[in-house]
């Protein structure tokens, strides 16, 4: 196999390959232009090399417009790619609107996928007021812009923060079961930015007939996590990595809702051609669903072969941790798969697959420390 769009990672290559080879209906996205904000993010970096991929590939001929803030990520992330033919980057602040001096504005535009976002919990907690401003904000010039270039399509990636904490008595949640957030409490930032975001993407499809579709992510994780990534699914990996206990700070109660990084990115494409103007998709693998306690301890005893254990470190002060609330929620995705999407990869595998993708990653930067 070459590894073309991933020369360090043998692992994200097979996935990228396969998202070409899947279903998705390219014959819709032939010779179009697609955007994609957040670039430097795990989807939307790996929504671009899959792209480029279907290009090598399938002969899809798409080209890709690529926004992101920092030159040095971009550089780091995709290296030789940024000599592909079909491949643009603009660099800019997405919160500061797009005017008639931005280059991107000369850009004929198709589609639109849109993953500009802050995902790291302590921020959340100490920059509240930037957090919602990338969200609105930024959700706003996004969508002033699919307005202004009548986009054929466009994909709004939300997050299952936006459902808040939901009836536990659910056995499965729906799209249209959203529960209560807490606007007063500062990490509500984030959740309430997404569910603001959800209804101007719904807005602009009801007052401006914006083809804009919302897909409502699980946490999404696998092949392509960087072993400097350090959210939680990612601190398991490495500790399997070191072979160093896996050290929980709450009693792990919340229930998490999952999905593997290829299976979303391929959900992402289908929805962009096949989903239904101004409704929101939820997507996350239905059998991929437990407590974050149990979670630890399959990674502890099935991934790690018992060689390390779980152990609590609980503080008394948990708010500057920056925490989401304790849910028990199990999130139903039969809307998205009625369009013909079906997650392949569980847990467990998603874990030995990322795991293997992260060694190459601490690989790579070990020998750049060499050098």
């Amino acid at each position: 196999m070459e590894y073309i769009e991933c020369p360090n990672d043998g692992v994200l290559q097979e996935d990228l390959n396969y998202i070409a080879n899947s279903n998705i209906p390219l014959e819709q996205l032939k010779d179009r232009t697609i955007l994609v904000t957040g670039a430097t993010g795990l989807i939307g970096s790996q929504i671009i090399k899959a792209l480029l991929c279907c290009n090598r590939l399938k002969k899809t001929n798409i080209k890709i417009i690529a926004l992101a803030r920092s030159k040095k990520k971009v550089q780091e992330m995709f290296g030789g790619l940024l000599n592909k033919e079909k491949l643009t980057f603009y660099f800019a602040d997405i919160v500061e609107p797009i005017t008639n001096d931005s280059p991107i504005i000369n850009e004929s535009i198709d589609y639109i996928i849109h993953g500009a976002s802050i995902t790291n919990s302590k921020f959340f907690i100490e920059h509240p007021v930037e957090t919602i401003n990338i969200s609105l904000k930024g959700t706003a010039n996004i969508l002033e812009l699919a307005k202004d270039k009548k986009v054929k399509s466009m994909v709004y990636l939300s997050s299952m923060e936006a459902f808040g904490v939901t009836d536990s008595n659910l056995e499965y949640v729906k799209e249209e079961d959203l529960g209560y957030i807490d606007i007063l409490n500062v990490r509500s930032c984030y959740s309430e930015g997404k569910r603001m975001s959800e209804c101007l993407c719904a807005s602009y499809a009801s007052e401006y007939d914006v083809p804009v579709k919302i897909a409502r992510l699980a946490q999404t994780f696998g092949a392509g996590i960087s072993y400097t990534e350090d959210r939680v699914f990612a601190q398991f990996a490495k500790s399997v990595i070191n072979k160093t206990d896996i050290v929980l700070h709450t009693e792990g109660k919340s229930f998490g809702n999952y999905c593997y990084t290829r299976d979303t990115v391929i959900a992402l494409l289908i929805l962009l051609v096949k989903g239904n103007q101004g409704e929101a998709y939820t997507v996350s693998n239905e059998e991929s669903n437990t407590t974050i306690r149990n979670m630890a301890q399959m990674v502890a005893e099935e991934i790690a072969d018992g060689k390390i254990k779980v152990v609590f470190d609980i503080p008394k002060e948990k708010k500057t941790l920056g925490y989401a609330p304790d849910v028990k929620m199990h999130l139903s995705s039969m809307k998205m798969q009625a369009l013909g999407w079906k997650p392949e990869i569980g847990l467990k595998e998603a874990y030995f697959r990322m795991i293997r993708s992260m060694e190459n990653t601490k690989l790579e930067l070990t020998n750049e420390d060499k050098n």
